[in-house]
């Protein structure tokens, strides 16, 4: 199955009393790159997780296309998370020939490779992960996310932890997976750099879509405006 947009339709959801999400209507785009923005609890890692079909909405629909969700779709989609579903006890290499091997990747000691050269790890393939830092284990995860070249990307904070090279490197990857025609789908906080790659933001404000404040100004500035 593949699929050129993510669509959202008044999805909401709830956790018993509390709504997380509220009647958001979104549409993205096969090579676009759209930012969530708003505060820390906001409803965007909620909105992310009911992308990735591991939350259902309480009402509302998503497509994949023109199609919701069966089966078929979370083999096409690529999900770096809080949790960086990494297995600590195994080196670099075997988590990534895990995930290969599981998506039925031809030739895995070859994508293994080229992950760990994009992820700057090329020269610690057998060291176990639990040694790495946090900064190491989000590049690893961001290629472990990335090995099936999925048509759509859900990247939730993907910047943390991460010094200005590797920040630099992942700004490259998402330029890259915007002309490879991938849906991005980004929660994050950083602000500049989002506005460096030239990403449609929208805002997120207790669980509802919230219009980013017009006029002249940074991002930053105009999110701060929004906010107030």
């Amino acid at each position: 199955m593949d699929f050129t947009s993510l669509s959202f339709a008044d999805v909401s959801r709830a956790f018993g009393r509390r709504r997380a999400l509220n009647r958001v209507s979104l549409r993205c785009e096969a090579g676009e790159i759209v930012a969530l923005l708003g505060p820390n609890g906001a409803g965007k890692s909620t909105l992310l997780s009911i992308a990735a079909t591991l939350l259902e909405p309480s009402s509302g629909k998503v497509l994949y296309g023109e199609r919701p969700f069966d089966s078929a779709v979370r083999g096409r989609i690529g999900l770096l998370a809080h949790d960086l579903f990494l297995y600590p006890e195994l080196t670099a290499a075997e988590n990534l020939l895990f995930f290969a091997r599981l998506h039925g990747l031809e030739s895995p000691p070859a994508l293994v490779d080229a992950a760990l050269e994009r992820a700057r790890l090329a020269d610690r393939p057998n060291d176990p992960v639990s040694g790495f830092s946090r900064g190491m284990r989000q590049r690893l995860s961001l290629e472990r996310a990335l090995l099936h070249r999925p048509r759509l990307v859900l990247l939730d904070e993907p910047f943390t932890g991460l010094d200005d090279a590797s920040t630099s490197a992942l700004v490259s990857r998402l330029q890259t997976l915007r002309t490879e025609a991938a849906i991005v789908l980004v929660a994050t906080h950083d602000l500049e750099v989002i506005e460096a790659l030239g990403a449609r933001a929208v805002m997120l404000r207790g669980g509802s879509l919230a219009p980013l404040a017009a006029g002249p100004g940074s991002l930053r500035e105009r999110f701060r405006r929004a906010s107030a």
